[in-house]
């Protein structure tokens, strides 16, 4: 096998883009999804936790504070689920057994 052809099966293995979703119920939230969409989906969440904040900088040259929080669902069939937003924007969703 060659470098070249190497090198495009490790990037393919590992993946460059994440796109992560949670099905709750029948319903289906992925990120980008708004905090109401999610809300309105899943319900409420077991906690909110703020992470902080962070300045951005859009397309125009404003800078903007975008929020960060961690909202916790579940437990669901055993697993705990953590969406964080940025920006009022679901950007993560990760998932971790229940004790």
């Amino acid at each position: 096998m060659t470098p070249r052809a190497l090198l495009l099966l490790l990037l393919l293995a590992t993946g460059t883009s994440q796109a992560a979703s949670l099905r709750c119920g029948s319903a289906l939230v992925s990120t980008g999804s708004t905090t109401h969409e999610v809300r309105g989906k899943c319900g409420d969440p077991l906690s909110v936790t703020p992470l902080g904040e962070r300045q951005v900088t859009d397309g125009y040259g404003y800078r903007q504070v975008e929020f960060v929080e961690e909202w916790a669902y579940g437990p669901w069939n055993g697993m705990l689920y953590f969406l964080t937003f940025r920006g009022g924007r679901l950007d993560q969703v990760d998932s971790k057994r229940a004790n």
